[in-house]
């Protein structure tokens, strides 16, 4: 319980810096500050890295992430001009007699034709900053790289980043250096997502229309952030218009959307609302006999709704719901020892979040939210004698406050305190009316997890910054639970049980938790030119557990827990980035060193879905995963785009004194997401405001797969004998993608606008293999077969409206 103690304290710590700096000390000289928020007149963002200069001062600053600024001055009369690239310069006349808040709109320059790619940063941010591996990408980037299907694809785009790969073509989820899938914290407006693909992985579950920007933290991860081992996803949704209503949306093969957003009361309240929805089920009534009863459709809502009573007081209801149906008729992929002839999936995911903005002075802001996180799964099949139902759930209830304090320009403190409430249901099975299957109702899962952080962002002098962070993280099991005995000087099964111990309801009965420092540097060592050197520490105490190629929406999900020990990452980064004169090339070059404890794998053979004592399925071991990541990027011109090259390695170690523990013999192997070498390329021409033309290049070595050594007859069946772990690959992957987009003339104002765009996914038609299998004969295995997810080209046509 010392943890609560610590929590308790950092609550009065902060409660008493609030006291003592709402109101400056007596005596000091007078000055004021002129503060507020720089936003897209279009869209509500924030811009970050806006230039702001005191006319006849020779003073400059700059916005943060959020937009904020801070102008401390004198009492008098001042010009402030502020100006970034892609934006027109606007000019603010102040008065300064107190301190002042002001809300500056700044409108994009149609005509200026220079484009950031990747990142919506200011021109040589990526050389300022002081955090190493984070990328930030806006939405207008996105919508340049060539869709699939005509759906722009907010996951899909961060594959184009260095250290970044997925599995395979169509699978859910990303991998970012060395770590699996469920080791990424997606964040949507501050809600966790546990699954955060539509169509078993083929489309991301967010709304390009409400997206403000994305930014993935893959090195430097605040200390306000923690649970995963591997990565940050924070989307950001943009903020509703407040002072006039307005419609969008977009027809496409795949799905339509629908959103509008605009004032209650003006500049007071105020609402966004938008909608996903695929019908997809007519599209399979054209494909072969086993196909055409397959079922593929989706939707999702958003909602934004924002108060801002005062200057002082915002407050912000988020809300998102989505819904998946995905069924193969011809087909079974229950994991099930039953014989079923299809299997459907149903999937859900529901979050809220409202969260308090107090803007207390021009050195605090605190920011407090309440968080809600729902997902649930459900496999079924409709076979009468054999129809079942496998129910699953994660619940996600959190509490958290943010402290910012800014005493002057050269420190930025931030502290913070969370609480998490976590409820998993493992998977219930649920047999049908007249099924003779068995029903079977795992044990409920429950914790707390509690986190308390403190971060500096110090900037020593003009060539050298620094970002400090420490936070302490626990989790607590909680009943009730029956935890498991196993004999001494054995492995860990279900033969090997001595004894039970039970706990009542709400006793803690278990608990793991630790420090987690967080350290980032940059030296600048010329005009733009930085070295930058980066080390944190992250725990993750909810893992999904899985034994297939890429996670299934149904795949379990699992607490640590007396035996299932919390997985703890390290990670080295060191980086070179350059910047040339007019910020026109950026090239920079990143090395790093992670090692992972408690990292986990399925056993030979394991069955995971239904087993009662996970801990029984599993192993534990050490990894390690390092890689270089380079990028060179043209900003400006008629063509820009950006080149990257990622090479990475990620190997396992699964050893133990007892031979049902082990992976490979206790040898290291590769993990299933470890590939090598990756190289994309995105070009953009753009010739006009109207007109832009994409290409984009893909290629990346094929996964580790576990084929089979030998075949052995066991009473006249052909069995295939598997040895060591993922020591062959499936054939390297590459595909180029095209897209052309019509806009319409920004120069001709209309009330109205609208835009064209037409795309070829997977151009020359490359079959990519997702995966090799065999089919058996009565003496040997027939030829290997490769299963290709996109085997051919995939054009499309999307309109996209705004009024």
């Amino acid at each position: 319980m010392r943890f609560l103690h610590v929590l308790v304290l950092s609550v009065c710590l902060i409660n008493g810096a609030l006291a003592q700096l709402r109101t400056p000390p007596k005596g000091q000289n007078a000055t004021f500050s002129a503060t507020g928020y720089v936003r897209d007149a279009k869209t509500g963002k924030p811009i970050q890295g806006v230039n702001i200069v005191v006319l006849d001062v020779s003073k400059g600053y700059v916005t943060e992430k959020d937009g904020f600024y801070i102008v401390p001055l004198p009492p008098g009369k001042y010009i402030l001009r502020f100006s970034h690239v892609g934006y027109r310069t606007k000019e603010d006349t102040i008065v300064l007699n107190k301190m002042l808040f002001r809300e500056i709109t700044m409108e994009d320059d149609a005509k200026d034709l220079d484009e950031v790619i990747v990142t919506s940063e200011a021109p040589d941010r990526n050389v300022r900053k002081v955090e190493i591996g984070v990328s930030q990408l806006s939405i207008r980037s996105i919508r340049r790289i060539p869709p699939l299907l005509g759906e722009i694809d907010i996951v899909r785009s961060l594959l184009l980043l260095p250290g970044v790969t997925t599995v395979g073509e169509g699978a859910p989820g990303f991998n970012v250096r060395g770590g699996s899938a469920d080791q990424n914290l997606v964040l949507f407006d501050d809600a966790p997502i546990f699954n955060s693909s539509h169509l078993m992985g083929f489309f991301s579950v967010f709304n390009p229309d409400v997206v403000r920007d994305v930014t993935l933290n893959r090195g430097g991860v605040a200390a306000a952030y923690g649970g995963r081992a591997s990565s940050v996803l924070d989307v950001k949704i943009k903020e509703p218009s407040g002072d006039k209503w307005g419609i969008n949306g977009g027809i496409g093969v795949i799905s339509s959307r629908l959103g509008v957003e605009g004032p209650i009361v003006k500049n007071k309240l105020s609402l966004l609302a938008a909608g996903r929805v695929s019908f997809n089920d007519f599209l399979f009534k054209l494909a072969p006999p086993n196909l055409k009863d397959t079922k593929a459709n989706f939707y999702d809502l958003t909602t934004k709704l924002k108060y801002q009573p005062s200057e002082q007081h915002t407050l912000t209801l988020t809300g998102y719901v989505s819904t998946d149906v995905f069924k193969l008729a011809s087909d079974s992929l229950s994991g099930q020892e039953i014989n079923a002839s299809s299997t459907q999936f149903d999937y859900q995911t529901l979050t809220g979040s409202l969260r308090w903005n107090y803007f207390i002075n021009k050195q605090l802001n605190l920011t407090t939210s309440a968080i809600f996180s729902q997902y649930k799964a459900n496999l079924s099949s409709p076979d009468s004698s054999n129809a079942f139902q496998l129910k699953s759930g994660i619940w996600h209830r959190q509490l958290k406050s943010d402290l910012t304090y800014t005493p002057d320009e050269r420190h930025q403190w931030q502290a913070g305190v969370s609480a998490i409430d976590y409820l998993i249901q493992p998977n219930s099975r649920i047999p049908g009316p007249i099924s003779n299957v068995l029903p079977i109702d795992l044990a409920r899962e429950r914790a707390y997890e509690l986190a308390a952080y403190i971060q500096d962002e110090w900037k020593l002098n003009a060539n050298l910054a620094v970002v400090a962070g420490l936070r302490y993280s626990a989790l607590l099991n909680r009943g009730p639970e029956t935890v498991r005995v196993y004999e001494e000087n054995g492995p860990r099964q279900d033969e090997t049980v001595s004894s039970e111990t039970t706990y009542g309801a709400g006793r803690i009965y278990h608990s793991a938790g630790g420090l987690e420092p967080r350290l980032a540097v940059r030296w600048s060592v010329g005009e733009g030119k930085a070295i930058k050197a980066g080390y944190s520490r992250l725990r993750q105490y909810i893992q999904q557990i899985t034994n297939t190629t890429a996670a299934l929406p149904t795949s379990r999900w699992h607490l640590s827990d007396n035996y299932t020990k919390p997985q703890i990452a390290d990670q080295w980064a060191l980086g070179y980035f350059h910047n040339t004169t007019d910020n026109v090339i950026e090239a920079s070059g990143e090395v790093y060193y992670k090692t992972l404890t408690n990292a986990i794998d399925y056993r030979d053979g394991a069955e995971l879905q239904l087993a009662p004592a996970v801990e029984t399925q599993i192993v534990q071991g050490n990894g390690r995963a390092y890689g270089f990541e380079g990028l060179l990027r043209k900003n400006k011109g008629l063509w820009s785009g950006f080149v990257s090259y990622t090479y990475a390695r990620t190997l396992l170690t699964m050893n133990s004194p007892y031979a049902e523990e082990r992976v490979n013999n206790g040898q290291a192997y590769p993990a299933n997401y470890d590939k090598p070498h990756t190289l994309n390329a995105l070009a953009v021409y753009r010739p006009s405001t109207w007109f832009s033309l994409s290409l984009n290049f893909t290629y990346s070595t094929g996964r580790p797969t576990t084929q089979p050594s030998a075949l052995a007859r066991v009473g006249g069946i052909i069995v295939p004998i598997y040895l060591d772990r993922n020591q062959q690959r499936v054939p390297d992957y590459h595909r180029l993608d095209f897209s052309m987009t019509f806009d319409q003339n920004p120069l001709k104002k209309k009330r109205n606008q609208s835009s064209w765009v037409f795309a070829i996914y997977n151009v020359y038609a490359h079959k990519n293999a997702y995966s090799i299998f065999y089919k058996l004969r009565p003496t040997s295995f027939a030829d290997a077969y490769k299963l290709a997810i996109f085997g051919t080209a995939f054009p499309s046509l999307t309109y996209n409206f705004k009024f």
